[in-house]
């Protein structure tokens, strides 16, 4: 079973997210995202863990820059996501990607 990088933007689908993380400060992360095309169901989430940064402006404090999901999907892939906290092209306001799958074996 090997991964795949794929680092493209994901959609996720309204009203599919989970409003218990975003009580507790997180990005709520959607059951559900389309993917080129493809709608993806969330089965079970496997890890999460944060990525943090210096803050931009000099102060020594970290912040979140991204949270990441290491998740199962109804189709027995494995695929890592992350909702980005500022992301780089705020025109476009992609803030949740795709950076890998693992399908199954």
């Amino acid at each position: 079973m090997s991964e795949r990088f794929v680092a493209e933007a994901i959609q996720p689908v309204t009203n599919t997210f989970d409003t218990a993380r975003m009580a507790g400060g997180e990005p709520g992360l959607p059951r559900e995202f389309v993917w080129r095309g493809r709608t993806i169901a969330v089965s079970k989430v496997l890890r999460v863990w944060r990525e943090t940064g210096k803050c931009r402006h000099g102060s020594p404090e970290r912040y979140v820059r991204k949270h990441w999901y290491e998740i199962s999907t109804g189709a027995g892939e494995t695929m890592k996501i992350y909702f980005e906290r500022q992301p780089r092209d705020r025109k476009r306001g992609e803030r949740w990607q795709l950076f890998s799958v693992r399908d199954q074996e």
